[in-house]
């Protein structure tokens, strides 16, 4: 089935009148995750909130599972993932990298997504109609570079400290094959590399809601997304997405060692 734009731009303001009066406004934040910190905001929850409230009222048999209130009807063909947030870590710090998404997996596989950054104007969606972007300098579709050599890419992760044991050791030998490399922006990385800015983002330990709603936006744009074994992103796991094919095989054989 297709989504139509109009829909995601409902989505993607609904989702805005929660989180953007709360941006850098120093409201409280919660921790999710005893012995570490999984930060969680009320911005986060009540942008899932109505985005779910839309969905239910658009697509009543379509499940939904999202980051902060759980999963319902997920047995439908029909599955939307949500992170009202992601990157909840920059939203706290005032950083304007954080973002919306939303995903549609149908049968299991992502078909439709978008990533909204409401403080920056900023939309990037997919659907059957392709790959496209709307804010600053007006809409266009959206296609990665051409890069196809380690030697030429720039390489996003969160952080090399995700990388435990012999795949940090991996990790940072494959860093010094490319021509650079940046730390942090989650979701907006991702948005990058579809957008031709970014060649490659490497980053362990995702949630289904961290990379759904990404992957029909870099794919339809040209890119690869897989695990670092190279099988299906959407259950989530060690991610790597890449501008080309032969970038994505390059960078897999250099995360393997």
């Amino acid at each position: 089935m297709d989504i139509s734009i109009d829909f995601m731009r409902r989505i993607a303001h609904a989702a805005a009148a929660e989180t953007l009066p709360r941006f850098r406004s120093q409201g409280a934040v919660a921790n999710k995750e005893q012995g570490s910190f999984d930060p969680v905001t009320e911005a986060d929850r009540e942008a899932e909130r109505v985005i779910r409230a839309l969905i239910s009222a658009e697509y009543p048999d379509h499940g939904i599972l999202g980051e902060e209130h759980g999963s319902e009807n997920i047995s439908s063909r029909h599955v939307w993932v949500i992170d009202p947030i992601d990157g909840t870590r920059a939203f706290i710090s005032g950083l304007p990298v954080w973002g919306t998404l939303v995903g549609l997996t149908v049968d299991g596989d992502a078909v439709a997504g978008m990533m909204s950054q409401p403080f920056t104007g900023e939309l990037f969606y997919a659907n059957a109609s392709g790959a496209h972007y709307e804010g600053p300098g007006g809409p266009r579709r959206l296609t990665t570079r051409k890069t196809t050599s380690l030697a030429d890419a720039t390489l996003f992760t969160t952080t090399p400290a995700l990388f435990k044991g012999d795949a940090r050791l991996r990790y940072d030998l494959f860093e010094r094959q490319v021509q650079l490399a940046r730390y942090g922006t989650d979701c907006y990385a991702f948005a990058m590399v579809a957008a031709g800015s970014v060649d490659i983002v490497a980053d362990p330990g995702l949630k289904p809601y961290d990379i759904v709603a990404l992957i029909p936006i870099i794919e339809n744009a040209g890119g690869v997304v897989t695990t670092f074994e190279g099988g299906p992103a959407e259950r989530g796991g060690d991610i790597l997405a890449a501008a080309t094919p032969e970038l994505h095989a390059a960078a897999m054989a250099a995360l393997r060692g």
